[in-house]
């Protein structure tokens, strides 16, 4: 979008939100990311609604479909479906991978079941359009892209299908971030 920003690193403490986060008005809970818009005096958290406040307010609408395009639905679905339901089952994954126990136990069935299920959608809509809301280049890809770039640092991804392939690039690692010294680790950096 070409619009001028401060980007301002926390590093984790170790793998929990570090107190340089926490102490900024407004973030007590430490969410990253986290915006500060000094234009507009408001702070916010949460992947969505920061994209939202960029694209209308400092975009111009670009990367977004307006509600009269014939994709504006599928916008809306795929936009959402990163934070509602990718990340999600990532996350619950990547939790249950970690616990205690046998992988048959039945929560850890079920994570593995969410996370399949929802990269087999998304593969399957991957392979019938260019980008997941049609043809046009959109921040729904860049929600989804950023999910599932990061996920595979943090656990297992796999990526058969050549539609993922496309849209992950190079293989996953051979371990994750918190297999060598979590992110305090410089493994994602190569």
């Amino acid at each position: 979008l070409e619009i001028p920003y401060k980007l301002v690193k926390h590093t984790r403490a170790p793998a929990l939100a570090p107190e340089s986060l926490k102490s900024l008005p407004g973030n007590s809970t430490g969410k990253a990311p986290f915006l500060e818009d000094s234009d507009h005096g408001i702070t916010l958290n949460e992947s969505a609604a920061i994209a939202e406040w960029i694209i209308t307010k400092h975009g111009s609408g670009r990367l977004a479909l307006k509600p009269d395009d014939p994709n504006y639905a599928e916008y809306l679905r795929w936009f959402h479906f990163a934070n509602g339901t990718l990340q999600p089952a990532f996350v619950t994954s990547m939790f249950m991978g970690m616990a205690e126990g046998s992988s048959e136990g039945m929560a850890k069935q079920f994570a593995q079941a969410r996370t399949a299920g929802a990269l087999q959608v998304l593969d399957e809509r991957l392979g019938k359009a260019k980008w997941l809301a049609g043809e046009q280049f959109s921040a729904a890809d860049v929600m989804t892209l950023y999910v599932v770039t990061t996920q595979r640092w943090f656990g297992p991804m796999e990526k058969g299908d050549p539609e993922m392939k496309l849209l992950l690039g190079a293989e996953p690692p051979k371990q994750s971030l918190l297999e060598v010294d979590g992110v305090n680790s410089d493994i994602w950096k190569k």
